[in-house]
């Protein structure tokens, strides 16, 4: 319960500080850093997906040789 308290008062201030008036009005930092953080996060999920891609490669070639040996016994 004071978890799910916490989590809404926490997104109430986010909400808040988003907003372009007010006390914070941070809407204009959070697009900036939105925009620096956009090609950075692009490329870090683009080294996973590669990542990723090479391991599946090696498990293909793993098995199909696997596949091999167990017909040839």
């Amino acid at each position: 319960m004071i978890t799910l308290l916490v989590g809404l008062i926490l997104i109430g201030f986010c909400v808040y500080s988003c907003l372009p008036f007010g006390a914070l009005a941070w809407g204009s930092y959070i697009i900036d850093f939105l925009k620096g953080f956009a090609p950075v996060f692009a490329a870090f999920l683009g080294l996973i997906a590669v990542c990723i891609g090479l391991a599946d490669l090696k498990d293909k070639r793993e098995a199909k040789r696997e596949n091999k040996e167990a017909s040839e016994k």
